[in-house]
């Protein structure tokens, strides 16, 4: 029986793909690594040093300090885990719309994805994590043990989002979440750098009528046989 096992969760923007992969992390007690939030840590970390704008990214000096940068995750007290940049708590600060806005632009640095990549691997070497992305089960865990693909239709992922916002309090318009989301989906799919795919050996997830609930019933079901496939083959 193997224990600690490698759990890799792509799929496309606002498909609940961060909740899900906490939810697995906390139900099996593994480590839940947040790839996105370490891209808007990169992005943070340039623009306190005024490499990062939402007009130009100073590539150059934001590569050349990469090395400077260290990125971890830590549980707090209601066992949730936080992102950590170079030993400072940033978790609150990293989920402002506008980091998001440039980590996008980050994510598409080579040598960014590349330094990111190795420190996600290097957190997983040992198993027992769930992690979540565009490009976990093709580019950073390809022999991941286990890799799950979400999706949902636009619309719905649209609405998602939209109500996000509005209980975040910002003013938002429905027709242009879903444009963003569109832009995204298309955006994801043509970089030239790790673009979002489904792993040929990936199990696609449509959650575009499951509540978060029934997606981990779902999950129960099919973690048994990765858990335990010595009692799938005895019932053979």
């Amino acid at each position: 029986m193997k224990n600690k096992l490698v759990i890799a969760i792509d799929g496309y923007s606002s498909c609940g793909k961060s909740t899900f992969a906490k939810s697995i992390a906390k139900e099996l007690d593994y480590l839940y690594i947040d790839s996105g939030a370490m891209y808007r840590a990169v992005a943070l970390y340039g623009l306190r040093h005024h490499w990062v704008d939402k007009l130009q990214i100073d590539n150059k000096n934001l590569i050349s300090h990469l090395n400077d940068l260290s990125i971890d995750f830590k549980k707090n007290n209601q066992g949730l885990y936080e992102t950590f940049l170079n030993g400072e708590n940033v978790e609150k600060e990293i989920r402002e719309v506008a980091i998001a806005e440039l980590a996008s632009n980050v994510s598409k640095i080579k040598e960014i994805r590349v330094k990111l990549v190795a420190l996600q691997q290097s957190l997983g070497k040992e198993g027992g994590i769930a992690m979540d992305g565009r490009d976990i089960g093709t580019v950073v865990y390809p022999n991941a043990d286990l890799k799950i693909f979400m999706t949902a239709s636009p619309e719905i992922r649209a609405q998602r989002r939209f109500d996000e916002l509005k209980e975040k309090g910002y003013k938002v318009n429905f027709q242009e979440v879903l444009k963003n989301i569109l832009v995204r989906d298309f955006q994801d799919s043509n970089r030239t750098e790790s673009p979002l795919r489904k792993a040929d050996d990936a199990i696609e997830l449509d959650n575009s009528e499951m509540t978060p609930e029934e997606q981990m019933i779902w999950f129960r079901t099919l973690i048994k046989h990765y858990l335990n496939p010595r009692a799938d083959k005895e019932k053979i």
